[in-house]
C-alpha cells in the first residue's frame, strides 16, 4: 500500500491544504496539538461503544495530522522542533487507538481481540523504531519500505472502525489483519536496513 510513494500525486493537494489552513492564524504545531486532542475525544468514544463518533473524530483527527505538514511548508515554519513534536504526538495517538481497542470487547478470532491489539501496537512500534535506530546509526536518515507505512495502517484502522458500527466482529479481523502486516512491515524495514548497512 505504501502511500509514501505516491507522495507526489499529492502534493498539489497538500500545497492548497496548507494555503487554505495556513491563513487561518493558527500555526503548524497548533495543529498537530488539535489532532491529538482529538485523537484522545475518539479513543473516548471508541471506549464508550460509539463506533461512528469514535470515527467520525478519528478522520478529523487525521485530517488535522496532514494539514499541519502543509500548514508547516506554507508558512515556511518547518523546524527540528516541530518535526519532533509531529513525531512524538504521531506515536502517542497510534498508542492511544491501540491501548484503547486492548481495553474494548470485541469477539476473540482464535486467541483474544486485546492479544491482536496489543500485536498491532508492538508491531508499528517496531516499524517506527527501525526507522529511528537507522537514523542514529547512520544507515539511513529517512528509512522506508515495508508493506505499511503508518498513513496505511491508520486508513485500514479507520475503516475498521466505521464497520464496527455494523458488526464488532469486524474491526477484531482489521486487527488481526494490522497485527501480521505491522508485523512484517517491521521485519521487512530490519531487512532493508541491514542490507543498507552492508559489512560495518
Amino acid at each position: 500500500m505504501t502511500l509514501y510513494k505516491r507522495r507526489e500525486k499529492f502534493s498539489g493537494l497538500s500545497g492548497s491544504m496548507g494555503k487554505i489552513f495556513g491563513s487561518v492564524g493558527l500555526s503548524a504545531n497548533s495543529y498537530t496539538a488539535i489532532a491529538l486532542i482529538l485523537a484522545f475525544v475518539s479513543a473516548y468514544f471508541l471506549l464508550s461503544g460509539n463506533f461512528l463518533h469514535a470515527a467520525l473524530f478519528f478522520g478529523v483527527a487525521s485530517f488535522f495530522d496532514v494539514v499541519d505538514g502543509s500548514v508547516a511548508r506554507y508558512r515556511k515554519e518547518a523546524s527540528k522542533r516541530g518535526a519532533y513534536f509531529d513525531s512524538v504526538s504521531d506515536r502517542y495517538v497510534e498508542g492511544i487507538f491501540a491501548i484503547s481497542l486492548m481495553l474494548i470487547a470485541l469477539p476473540a478470532f482464535y486467541l483474544p481481540s486485546y492479544f491482536w491489539a496489543a500485536l498491532y501496537l508492538f508491531g508499528s512500534m517496531m516499524t517506527t523504531y527501525a526507522r529511528a535506530v537507522a537514523a542514529e546509526k547512520s544507515i539511513s536518515k529517512d528509512l522506508r519500505g515495508g508493506l505499511l507505512e503508518r498513513a496505511d495502517r491508520l486508513i485500514i484502522l479507520f475503516i475498521g472502525i466505521v464497520a464496527a458500527y455494523f458488526s464488532t466482529a469486524y474491526l477484531t479481523y482489521v486487527l488481526v489483519i494490522l497485527a501480521v502486516l505491522s508485523g512484517i512491515s517491521a521485519l521487512q524495514r530490519i531487512a532493508i536496513a541491514l542490507k543498507k548497512s552492508g559489512k560495518n
